[in-house]
C-alpha cells in the first residue's frame, strides 16, 4: 500500500515538473529601450484589488502555490495592440493558498520572504517593464523585462487582451521561469549535489490576470 501511495505521489509530482519544463520561458538580456506609458487616450491604470498573480512551486514531495499582490500598473493599447505598460509587484504579500493558519502556512510564507528566496526587506518589489508584443500563430505574445532581487532579465510570454467599455483584462498563460537565473539557489540541485530527495524545483510556474480601466 506505501508503495503504491509513493508511486502517485511521484507520478503527480513527475507530471507538474514536466508541465511547468514545457512552459519554461527563455530569459534574454535586458532590453535597454523600454517605452514609457504616454498617451493618456490609450493608457489604462491597473485595478488592484481586482487583480491577481499566481504563483506554483513544487518538490519531490508535493507542490505549494499562492498569490502575490500587484501594487500598481499601467497599459496602453492602441487598436488593440500593446505599445507599453509597466507593473510593479509587492513582494511582501506573498500569500501561500495551500495550507491552513497554524499548519504551516506562516512558516512558509516567511520562509519565501526570508534571504533564503525573496528576501523581501532588501527587495520589496518585482518588476515588469513591457518592451514589445507581437502575433505569433494567431496568439499574442508579450515581452518585456522581469525584475526579480535586481535581477533584470528579458522574457516573452503568450497573452491575451480582452477589451471593454473603458476596460481591459490582461491576462497571460501559465509560464514558468527557472529562479536560480533571479539568485535564488536555495535548495537547488544545480548547486548543491547532496541533497538527495531534499531539492526543491528551479521552475516557478506564475500567471496573471490583469483588470484596468481608464
Amino acid at each position: 500500500m506505501k508503495k503504491s501511495i509513493f508511486a502517485i505521489a511521484f507520478l503527480a509530482v513527475t507530471t507538474i515538473a514536466c508541465k511547468s519544463e514545457k512552459n519554461k520561458v527563455e530569459t534574454k538580456e535586458e532590453v535597454k529601450d523600454v517605452k514609457q506609458v504616454e498617451n493618456v487616450i490609450n493608457s489604462y491604470k491597473a485595478n488592484v484589488a481586482e487583480s491577481t498573480i499566481s504563483w506554483k512551486g513544487t518538490k519531490p514531495t508535493g507542490a505549494h502555490m499562492g498569490t502575490i499582490a500587484l501594487e500598481n500598473g499601467v497599459l496602453e493599447i492602441e487598436n488593440g495592440a500593446v505599445k507599453a505598460g509597466e507593473f510593479t509587484v509587492n513582494m511582501k504579500s506573498i500569500v501561500c493558498t495551500d495550507l491552513e493558519a497554524g499548519k504551516g502556512k506562516e512558516d512558509l510564507e516567511g520562509h519565501l520572504k526570508a534571504p533564503d528566496f525573496f528576501d523581501v526587506e532588501k527587495f520589496p518589489t518585482a518588476k515588469f517593464a513591457i518592451t514589445g508584443s507581437e502575433v505569433k500563430d494567431g496568439k499574442l505574445h508579450i515581452t518585456g523585462n522581469l525584475t526579480v532581487k535586481d535581477v533584470v532579465k528579458s522574457i516573452t510570454i503568450p497573452a491575451t487582451i480582452t477589451e471593454g467599455e473603458g476596460t481591459v483584462n490582461f491576462k497571460s498563460e501559465n509560464f514558468s521561469i527557472d529562479r536560480t537565473e533571479f539568485g535564488i539557489q536555495y535548495k537547488s540541485k544545480k548547486f548543491f549535489d547532496n541533497l538527495k530527495d531534499k531539492f526543491i524545483n528551479d521552475l516557478i510556474e506564475l500567471s496573471f490576470d490583469i483588470k484596468a480601466k481608464k
